[in-house]
């Protein structure tokens, strides 16, 4: 039954009954982690032969050139080659970075900030106000980026579709609004997939600042877990053609197709921004790590090859899913006091709870030993104005774990809203 229709003498009834579980669970001394979308040991077991890949000196030497000597700061041509099959781009648009995409986009607004961007007056640190745009929930070290160099971040709701684009085509009427944050393909923390509509609508924005920025963070552009691989468009041939051709940088790294710590990543952007964002790196770096670059292509060889890598990924986290699910499914839907997205692909469950019950349940949940990602994490700042997104890592604990870990969520969540309707808070 539903918690809003039962009597006051029933809520009491259940709130012993919750709490007794409660107490049982933190009795157990449990120490379980749900707070990041980390791949588990199963899955970096799985791809630990690329260790061996390359296993002699004559290995090193592609196309003539020695990867362990200096040189090819934009990258490896293959990495790039690679990487433009993924994401559906020209391999001249790639840029082949280290182990964290995350880097790149730093680096790129780090250069916005210090020097400008191609097409800025000036560095955006001479500006007396800088705007971000921050489709929320969403990712909290995109927001924290950009907070860092003290912009002003504003919310943009998220919808089924992506990013409510009514409001971001009014918001880029602001000249000081600077750029947005996008997770096209199974958006962080929601699962979702950005329309065909929602695309092009961003693709033919037309910002008052004319070096406005999407950050096009295609973390998850091959990560499905739950049926077939879903084609996704690219990007930057959208924005050449809708007359944006330099309005968008997009990332995306081999951290959860291989090992997150030691892995791959690229930055695509046009021709002329790559041109102009090498001219300032190259004061920067020599280049990437090219022997971790060869490795890596030799080892997923090309999509075809890397999307079957993906299938046994998926043969892994999807069973955590789906553990994860069905405990809600059974302990938390019938009491109506959340709702949640079902991915088919990424690294996350995203949850609301009733209003203002975030916060709580996850104290209550650390008070029984699991850690999850802190509340309003997936807003601006940190402020979830309606307290309630809750978002949920299922890949790092094996499954054993992860049933415990789920059922002690459930337990606070139950708790926490059986307080707030009795006012025990």
């Amino acid at each position: 039954m539903e918690y809003a229709k039962m009597t006051p003498a029933q809520l009491e009834e259940e709130y012993a009954s919750v709490s007794r579980r409660f107490a049982e669970l933190k009795g157990m001394g449990l120490k379980l982690d749900m707070s990041r979308g980390k791949p588990g040991r199963e899955q970096l077991d799985l791809v630990s032969d690329i260790l061996t890949v390359l296993s002699k000196p004559e290995d090193c030497v592609e196309e003539g050139f020695d990867v362990r000597n200096y040189g090819e700061l934009t990258g490896l041509p293959c990495a790039k080659r690679y990487f433009a099959e993924i994401l559906g781009c020209r391999p001249e648009e790639c840029f082949i970075g280290g182990n964290a995409s995350l880097n790149l986009m730093y680096d790129t607004i780090a250069k916005a900030y210090t020097h400008g961007l191609l097409h800025s007056e000036k560095p955006w640190s001479k500006l007396d106000k800088v705007k971000f745009l921050c489709p929320s929930p969403g990712y909290d070290r995109h927001f924290n980026v950009t907070k860092s160099f003290g912009m002003e971040l504003v919310t943009i709701p998220m919808t089924e579709t992506g990013p409510d684009m009514d409001a971001v085509e009014e918001a880029v009427k602001d000249p000081a609004v600077k750029g947005i944050w996008c997770v096209p393909k199974y958006s962080n923390p929601e699962g979702i997939i950005y329309s065909p509509e929602t695309i092009d609508r961003i693709a033919h924005l037309k910002p008052a600042a004319p070096d406005f920025v999407v950050m096009w963070d295609n973390a998850y552009c091959i990560h499905e877990f739950e049926g077939d691989y879903v084609p996704f468009p690219d990007i930057l041939s959208l924005c050449r053609e809708a007359g944006n051709p330099d309005m968008v940088f997009e990332y995306a790294s081999t951290s959860k197709v291989t090992f997150p710590g030691a892995g791959i990543s690229v930055m695509a952007s046009s021709e002329a921004n790559l041109k102009y964002m090498v001219s300032l790196i190259t004061y920067q770096t020599i280049s990437a790590d090219k022997v971790n670059q060869l490795r890596h292509v030799r080892y997923l060889k090309d999509k075809a090859h890397t999307l079957e890598l993906m299938k046994k990924h998926a043969a892994i986290l999807g069973p955590k899913f789906r553990a994860v699910l069905d405990a809600l499914d059974r302990e938390i839907a019938p009491l109506g006091i959340a709702s949640w997205k079902r991915p088919t692909g990424g690294y996350f469950i995203s949850l609301d709870t009733a209003d203002g019950l975030a916060k709580r349940t996850l104290a209550l949940c650390k008070e029984a030993g699991v850690v999850m990602t802190s509340a309003g994490a997936t807003f601006p700042n940190g402020n979830d104005p309606r307290d309630r997104n809750i978002r949920i890592a299922p890949s790092l604990p094996p499954v054993a774990e992860l049933e415990s870990a789920i059922d002690v969520f459930c337990v606070c969540l139950r708790l926490a809203a059986l307080e707030k309707l009795l006012g025990k808070q």
